[in-house]
């Protein structure tokens, strides 16, 4: 089992020995370079870290069939630090002073926000993995950006769908005070209630700080609001602080119906492990044990033997950028990139989670949202199981291009 080391985090990894020898054509040019930007420090750097792990695992089964256009691959890693000019900065010396030929990443939405009017000016394609507002495939598209994740509307599409069913009539929500947290409650509301008019959408509702500590006041908040249905969409350190302060403020014990929209992330499952409550609804762009297909067997089989758990969805999203790349530029003939950006424009490609394509209308991935019930703890994996899972038709929870407001 590799063991992860975090000091690798911030420069080039899983160049291939076989670099040194100079044999070979594959060997004679220089290794394609993808830049990756992720939050590697703070509260959230997990996530940053188990986006490195699906990279670098994809990078090095590339390397062992033969690299991308007879060339090796290698990865240089930076840290947005979750914030948007840090991670423009980022991509600037990625993209001017190391030359590498395409730019993948970004955890936070906000940072996204700032960061994608910029890439057009670097003339690299990116591919977002993991932030999910709906701008960056909206209002601020543009030819080089592209996501391979579930997107907000995508996933409270699915959501709202579920919450249909319940009983719960009396909504609200507590979630991160930038745009993941007021989307994610904006698009579900409005899903909600062309399905099911009579629900109450709450006028109390809870948007901590990200990065807060203290969510106590914020839960009891909710707690005197009774409500009878509650979208969460903390994520990362802040929903692990705020599971652990709501179990001992007998927040799942009221009764509600509740949605975790990021719950199923495997790395809060890891920190959590039976503190994680039973019986509550969990979204995640991606379950392992969800898709039964040949790439999923893949890639679960080698991270498990690679790392020891069960990947998440950041590993899976930035595994499946990697393989994005590679076959469009050996679609495209080159690492040129406008050229590779151009050919992921409408692109299928066979992932662990199913059969993707991205849309050219607005460059958003078509790909299934992944919602279930937190079930016992997994005899091997040591996280909560999911029960009931269900995995959404991509087609009926993605907006219409022409209601994105992307022009491209």
């Amino acid at each position: 089992m590799k063991q992860f080391n975090a000091k690798n985090l911030m420069v080039s990894t899983v160049t291939a020995a076989t670099l040194s020898l100079g044999t070979g054509n594959a060997m004679a040019e220089e290794p394609i370079r993808f830049g990756a930007i992720y939050i590697l420090s703070g509260s959230a750097a997990t996530y940053g870290e188990f986006a490195q792990r699906g990279i670098d695992l994809a990078v090095e089964e590339i390397n062992d069939s033969g690299g991308i256009l007879q060339r090796q691959v290698e990865v240089l890693y930076e840290d947005s630090q979750g914030k948007a000019a840090t991670a423009i900065q980022a991509a600037r010396k990625l993209a001017y002073q190391d030359n590498v030929d395409a730019l993948l990443g970004l955890d936070s939405s906000g940072v996204a926000q700032g960061m994608v009017p910029t890439v057009p000016e670097l003339q690299k394609p990116f591919i977002i993995t993991h932030a999910a507002t709906p701008d960056v495939t909206g209002n601020l598209c543009n030819e080089f950006t592209y996501r391979i994740s579930v997107n907000v509307p995508q996933n409270q599409k699915a959501a709202a769908m579920i919450a249909a069913e319940t009983d719960a009539k009396r909504w609200t929500t507590i979630g991160p005070d930038y745009a993941f947290g007021h989307q994610t409650w904006e698009y579900f509301g409005n899903y909600l209630k062309e399905m099911k008019p009579e629900v109450e959408l709450m006028e109390q509702t809870a948007f901590p700080r990200f990065g807060a500590e203290d969510f106590t006041p914020f839960i009891n908040g909710i707690m005197d609001a009774d409500p009878e249905g509650i979208i969460i969409s903390t994520w990362g350190g802040d929903l692990v602080n705020f599971i652990r302060q709501a179990n001992n403020l007998g927040f799942f014990d009221q009764g509600y119906e509740v949605m975790f929209t990021v719950g199923a992330a495997t790395e809060v499952l890891d920190a959590l492990g039976d503190q994680m409550p039973e019986g509550v609804w969990l979204s995640t762009r991606y379950w392992y044990d969800a898709y039964d297909n040949e790439a999923n067997t893949r890639f679960v089989e080698a991270y498990l033997d690679e790392y020891g758990s069960a990947p998440s969805y950041n590993s899976e999203g930035a595994y499946a950028a990697i393989y994005a790349y590679k076959q469009a530029m050996e679609a495209a003939g080159t690492t040129d990139g406008p050229a590779v950006a151009k050919a992921l424009s409408g692109m299928t490609m066979e992932a662990p989670n199913g059969t993707v394509t991205f849309r050219p209308g607005d460059h958003q991935a078509m790909v299934s949202p992944n919602w279930g019930i937190s079930g016992p703890m997994h005899p091997e994996h040591g996280i909560r199981t999911l029960t009931d899972i269900r995995v959404f038709d991509p087609e009926e929870v993605a907006r219409p291009v022409e209601e994105t407001g992307c022009t491209l």
